[in-house]
């Protein structure tokens, strides 16, 4: 018997990694979307004939009960979520509500209309932010810094109580940054992939950063899908840190990018420290450490740092000849 799967933010980047992904494994597939008046659904175009989407708002809890209510789902990935970091200052309370409460809602959901249901909550690395140890691992202190992490930290703990308050099998896992050529434009791997692209192309001329000294751990999002997945198959709900356990700065992927161009001399085309791209706090130096996904599910990361480069400057370029 095939299972069910109902994915929240179906349109993102992660969402789209993790449709076909299970896809693959022979689910059927649900994703919600928030109806607007522009449909985004370039992520999802190569397979949209095969899931089947429902409207739904992580702020409106009747849409969130009638989509469990009709995909009865054997498992949630909740997904969605106000996702950009730098947003979440010009939003707080809006991030709040997506990003944290929405959290509740959706386990509200889950827990009236199919209380069996295996349920996954996309923590986030961002939850350290002013870290108070190096790695980072599931027992690691959180220390927010910014409006998106806070309310991180919120869906984190309201998932666990969830779990540990009505018996439901519910894990979060808390991924470090995870790239793609899916990547929307306004994070800052992928600006850099397209802006070198482009650059390279002769479309551009500059490339305008914030801090170039930024470390991050850095890995592929069609990897850390299979982590999630690996949390709902395995016997008992736990919360896993899912990352590459390497540090790379931000100039280490603006030389890897122009590189794979064929440019050296990257300092003539980047302007850093801009004013507009620094951050109100900066997170200083998140690295995790994946171990227990590892020792207890299986998991590690299979895609390496400058694969993962290479990957998204190489997509843009094919999208920006062919524009």
């Amino acid at each position: 018997m095939a299972k069910t799967a109902l994915i929240t933010g179906i349109t993102g980047q992660d969402a789209s990694y993790l449709a076909e992904f299970l896809l693959n494994k022979g689910y059927k597939v649900f994703g919600t979307t928030r109806r607007s008046s522009t449909v985004n659904n370039e992520r999802i175009k190569h397979i949209e004939d095969k899931i089947e989407i429902l409207s739904a708002d992580l702020l409106d809890s009747s849409s969130l009960v009638a989509a469990v209510r009709e995909s009865q789902p054997d498992e949630v990935y909740n997904l969605a979520a106000q996702s950009f970091v730098k947003t979440s200052w010009d939003q707080p309370v809006l991030t709040g509500e997506f990003t944290g409460i929405g959290v509740t809602r959706m386990l509200e959901a889950v827990r009236t209309v199919k209380p069996d249901a295996k349920f996954y909550q996309a923590s986030s690395s961002e939850m350290f932010g002013k870290v108070v140890e190096v790695p980072q691992t599931e027992t690691t202190r959180f220390y927010p810094r910014s409006p998106y992490g806070v309310a991180k930290v919120y869906g984190h703990y309201i998932t666990l109580n969830y779990r540990e308050s009505f018996n439901m099998f519910a894990c979060s896992g808390i991924l470090f940054n995870h790239e793609s050529p899916r990547r929307g434009l306004e994070f800052v791997t992928r600006k850099i992939s397209n802006a070198v692209a482009k650059i390279s192309l002769g479309k551009q001329d500059k490339l305008e950063l914030g801090n170039l000294d930024a470390k991050r751990d850095w890995g592929f999002a069609g990897d850390y899908v299979e982590a999630m997945w690996m949390m709902l198959q395995h016997d008992t709900p736990d919360d896993y840190v899912v990352a590459t356990g390497e540090t790379h700065s931000v100039q280490e992927f603006v030389e890897l990018s122009f590189k794979t161009v064929g440019i050296e001399d990257w300092q003539k085309y980047v302007v850093s420290n801009h004013p507009k791209h620094l951050r109100p706090a900066e997170v200083d130096h998140l690295i995790g450490d994946y171990s227990k996904a590892k020792s207890v599910l299986g998991w590690e990361p299979k895609t390496s740092f400058p694969q993962l480069v290479e990957m998204m400057v190489k997509a843009d370029v094919e999208l920006e000849k062919s524009r």
